[in-house]
């Protein structure tokens, strides 16, 4: 069964950049992240962890394969009940789908999308 409870909340944020190992040092430095290398085809982007309790808070990922589209940005990611009638209604509506929908693994489909004020944000999707 479906919890429902999550449909509208923030799951997820991450950094695309070019220069992913530079930045994670940089945030290492200024706020203390630890980083954890995650292996995407022969690189690694990097999960991110508060210090202290090590709690996974976000990645760092380089603008390589799917996110190569995508500008240095933090991207969050609302989780939606069902993305196709969420990508529907952002384009009834005067938002565009930039990036997606697309697979991550086995989990989710994921889209990145502009509403009509020109802002950026990511829709998930869990795969049950």
């Amino acid at each position: 069964m479906t919890d429902k409870s999550k449909f509208g909340s923030i799951g997820w944020h991450d950094l695309t950049v070019e220069n992913a190992a530079e930045i994670k040092d940089f945030y290492h430095e200024v706020v203390g992240w630890d980083t954890e290398p995650v292996n995407i085809d022969g690189y690694n982007d990097y999960n991110v962890n508060k210090p202290g309790d090590g709690q996974c808070v976000g990645g760092i990922c380089h603008a390589r394969g799917g996110n190569a589209d995508l500008p240095p940005q933090w991207l969050m990611y609302i989780t939606v009940e069902d993305i196709e009638l969420s990508i529907e209604k952002c384009n009834e509506l005067g938002g565009k789908i930039i990036a997606g929908p697309k697979l991550m693994g086995d989990i989710g489909i994921y889209c990145v999308m502009q509403d009509p004020a020109g802002a950026v944000c990511a829709l998930w999707q869990d795969v049950e």
